[in-house]
């Protein structure tokens, strides 16, 4: 998980309120210092880790609950809203609005604007769009080929030149033909500092191109200097967005993060893992929200977005609903949720999952269940599939021999069947409430139902 160590740490400070028998200010002030302590240990700057903790304990403090809350759970809402504010306050998105809109990315040299690229490509190919990349880091070597590379990842075109050393003569070169693309992602060269050379180069080439969004790509593992780069970028070429990279496994992803928030640089997407599909549009409420084990639902629709066709989820939402559905749409949703990511990272996007604290070894061992589960029903016929009830023991052992897979693997995948019907009967006596959550999910229903 993104920042697993901040998450872990407010997690637990939130539930020594949520389990404290009364509200004072002592246990405010025990409040005030976990959450210095977890935000320090993120490498958020201290200065800026003071300010926050002395508003949220003034507002803890000095304000009344309103009617339906708790003090406690007020206090908890208050630590919410104080750091969504703190991470950008809002959501601020990439909108594309002509053709071709262009997106180009600038940096630092291995801040990982190449492989960005080929996630955003990879991103909006997945939303309908023509994509291409273009390739103008004319000093690093191997630049060209691995930006070839990352567009065959990505399954888009790449405009490149490998014997042309000017960036804006390659642009140039292509212009006319990349005018054909809904979203053109231009790679630019980086160095290892912001020098006068590199910032010359960037404003001719803005000038020459004109880009719809300058994003500057920084990499998470540079902490608090996030803040100097987007500040020094944004001067010299009017960035109007930030990527931040590599935000997996790094304890300073907090400093670059929220470096990024007070420079005044909107934060629009995070790396999160090595894959080309690791990438999210980010925001503050949303991420706030994961990192304290409240979920992260937008999240989670814009991923099951991107696998179930709108008219499948919605015959296979009121299926559910009604709970008729059988084996076959619990294959479907396999098969969608297999397609959505790691089950580590999905759970933390589901409300209320995250401050169960399931093991990551538990997380593993699902995900090889659902492997075994999806071979098994291979096996299994059409009319077992539709009607599973009439699986005896002796259908188990056939289905067994045939798919190779253990007889108590496949009970056990009945019994998540039933159990998954039992639960959709539950939800039928409050039927309105899951009709809104199924319209809000456009048809969608998450895995087990």
């Amino acid at each position: 998980m993104v920042l697993e160590k901040l998450s872990d740490s407010l997690k637990n400070t939130l539930q020594k309120i949520a389990k404290s028998l009364f509200v004072d200010e002592k246990l405010i002030n025990e409040l005030v210092k976990d959450l210095q302590r977890a935000l320090l240990q993120a490498d958020v700057n201290v200065k800026l880790v003071f300010e926050l903790t002395e508003k949220i304990k003034q507002r803890a403090l000095n304000e009344e609950a309103p009617k339906g809350l708790t003090k406690k759970e007020q206090i908890i809402n208050i630590v919410y809203d104080e750091l969504v504010n703190f991470l950008g306050k809002e959501q601020h998105k990439i909108e594309i609005h002509q053709k071709p809109f262009k997106i180009m990315l600038v940096g630092l040299f291995g801040s990982g604007k190449t492989t960005s690229a080929g996630k955003l490509a990879k991103f909006y190919t997945k939303r309908g769009f023509k994509v291409a990349l273009v390739g103008l880091d004319v000093h690093r070597p191997a630049a060209m080929e691995q930006i070839e590379q990352v567009g065959k990842g990505a399954n888009v075109m790449v405009f490149s030149d490998k014997k042309i050393k000017d960036a804006v003569e390659i642009w140039e070169k292509y212009e006319k033909e990349a005018n054909d693309f809904d979203v053109l992602i231009i790679d630019t060269s980086g160095r290892d500092a912001l020098s006068k050379d590199l910032v010359l180069e960037i404003e001719e080439v803005n000038r020459k191109i004109q880009p719809n969004e300058n994003i500057l790509v920084i990499s998470a593992d540079i902490g608090q200097a996030a803040q100097k780069q987007a500040e020094q970028f944004h001067k010299s070429c009017g960035i109007t967005g930030v990527i931040v990279s590599k935000m997996d496994g790094t304890a300073r992803g907090g400093g670059a993060l929220t470096a990024c928030a007070v420079s005044g640089a909107p934060i629009k997407f995070i790396g999160i893992g090595e894959k080309i599909d690791d990438l999210e549009q980010f925001n503050p409420q949303g991420f706030v929200g994961r990192i304290l084990g409240m979920g992260d639902l937008e999240a989670l629709l814009e991923k099951a977005k991107e696998v179930i066709k709108v008219e499948e989820a919605e015959d296979l939402g009121k299926r559910f609903l009604k709970g008729e559905f059988n084996l076959i749409d619990l294959y479907e949703q396999m098969e969608a949720m297999s397609k959505m990511g790691p089950l580590s990272q999905l759970v933390e996007m589901i409300p209320g999952f995250g401050q169960l604290k399931l093991p990551k070894e538990m997380l593993q061992t699902q995900e090889g269940k659902l492997k075994k589960w999806k071979i098994a029903m291979n096996s299994f016929t059409k009319k077992e599939l539709e009607d599973p009830e009439i699986v005896d023991s002796s259908r188990i052992e056939r289905i067994s021999k045939g798919s190779g897979i253990q007889t108590s693997e496949i009970r056990e995948l009945l019994k998540q069947y039933r159990q998954s019907k039992k639960m959709v009967r539950m939800f039928k006596g409050s039927k309105g409430d899951m009709s809104k959550f199924m319209k809000k999910f456009g048809g969608r229903l998450p895995m087990g139902g």
